[in-house]
């Protein structure tokens, strides 16, 4: 794992979270053929959770009192000698809490809600909530989000700019099958610094698969994010956002009332056209007409958004391709109001990269409005929608089970 991944915890990457209530657990904890049940059942109904060599053997080998929780927590010795702790999935990381006791306040952080009011309402002090969120950060976000699918093949990558402690960070966000699977922040917007953002995407994407390489990579056109990419993924092809070139000439033409109308009908109708020829027909048309309808900086915007019809066209090659950025907006716009309702970011940039890793998974598996769910088949979440499936009906519980090994299917080395 590069230097730039999420926290290096060796304990907890070889810890395995397993389902089952706690009424169960109790039952079975200090009865070695119960427990053995426990684990050969979880292993039956969802594999890529375990270890990869899990159905070669293992033995009980240990256990030990959770002065925290009061409760015995076992581990279990691997054919190749790799210990294992096994968590209920009742509890959190560490031991911290039950997952029934802070469920809530962490859905309520999905939307903003700030740590002292978090205090008022359900006790401890900020900190607690604090630490309680940012320990989600320590899992891998792309391997705990994609767990029963490919990685997504077709990706977004933009920028967030974001106040720490009074200068600016750039959050290097990166975005597929409508899930947030990066989101990473460089202290500066040139290459290096947002290739080495970047590349803990592709670490944690190629701990699930070794070979993966994306399709495509939708960007606004930012110098430093399509050299960072194209330096990561040598072959992936950068599209460039027709909705960003749009922008621009909208911010300048909007007074125009029903001139920038004609221009917004213009614009949008070559950007829906079948095929990449009837686009560069339209926006020629469009061109023609601007160069005699428009004038001042109005034209010169609509002028550049066509003098860069060739690399629009370029995603008619790749159909599945995004031509423009509304699914990363749509998650940088949460994102905004996030950190904008918690005063922005604060403390060590090691401490804002867990905050910015426990708001993607945040976003990727608190659920959605019930309109919403019933608009995704059922799906309560990005993460369930991408895989089509969820491990348990507590959203909370369900993201722990997703991040058994801490989301990494290749653990680290063990410490002498």
């Amino acid at each position: 794992m590069a230097e730039g991944s999420a926290t290096q915890s060796s304990r907890g990457y070889r810890t395995l979270c397993l389902a089952v209530s706690e009424d169960a657990y109790a039952q079975a904890i200090d009865d070695p053929a119960a427990f053995r049940r426990l684990l050969d059942e979880g292993f039956r109904r969802a594999p890529e959770l375990f270890p990869a060599n899990f159905a070669l053997g293992y033995e009980l080998k240990d256990d030990r009192m959770s002065v925290k929780q009061g409760l015995p927590i076992r581990r279990i010795l691997l054919k190749d000698g790799t210990a294992y702790s096994v968590r209920p999935s009742f509890l959190m990381p560490y031991m911290t809490a039950r997952v029934a006791d802070v469920e809530g306040p962490l859905f309520l952080r999905k939307f903003g809600v700030p740590y002292w009011a978090l205090a008022h309402v359900f006790g401890a002090d900020p900190m607690y909530w604090y630490r309680q969120e940012c320990g989600l950060g320590r899992f891998s976000v792309v391997g705990t989000t994609v767990r029963r699918v490919e990685i997504p093949e077709h990706l977004l990558a933009d920028e967030h700019h974001q106040p720490l402690d009074g200068r600016k960070v750039y959050i290097a966000t990166t975005v597929g099958g409508g899930c947030c699977l990066g989101a990473e922040p460089a202290e500066a917007a040139g290459t290096d610094q947002l290739k080495a953002a970047y590349a803990v995407f592709k670490d944690e994407a190629r701990d699930v698969a070794p070979n993966f390489a994306p399709k495509t990579v939708n960007t606004d056109g930012w110098k430093g994010t399509q050299a960072a990419w194209k330096a990561l993924f040598r072959r992936a092809v950068i599209l460039l956002c027709f909705l960003h070139g749009w922008l621009k000439v909208r911010a300048r033409a909007k007074h125009l009332k029903d001139r920038f109308a004609e221009v917004s009908r213009r614009a949008w109708e070559a950007y829906h056209s079948p095929d990449r020829r009837g686009f560069g027909q339209r926006l020629r048309r469009l061109r023609e007409w601007a160069g005699g309808q428009l004038s001042g900086v109005v034209r010169e915007n609509v002028l550049d958004l066509c003098r860069k019809g060739r690399r629009f066209a370029v995603a008619y090659r790749h159909p599945g391709g995004h031509r423009t950025s509304n699914m990363l907006d749509r998650q940088m716009r949460g994102m905004n109001r996030y950190f904008d309702h918690g005063q922005h970011l604060h403390g060590s940039i090691e401490a804002c990269r867990l905050h910015c890793r426990a708001w993607a998974l945040l976003w990727n598996f608190a659920p959605w409005h019930p309109a919403t769910t019933c608009e995704n088949q059922g799906w309560r979440c990005p993460a369930e929608r991408l895989n089509r499936h969820r491990y348990h009906d507590s959203w909370l519980q369900n993201l722990l089970l997703s991040a058994s090994l801490g989301g990494y299917r290749r653990p680290l080395p063990q410490k002498a």
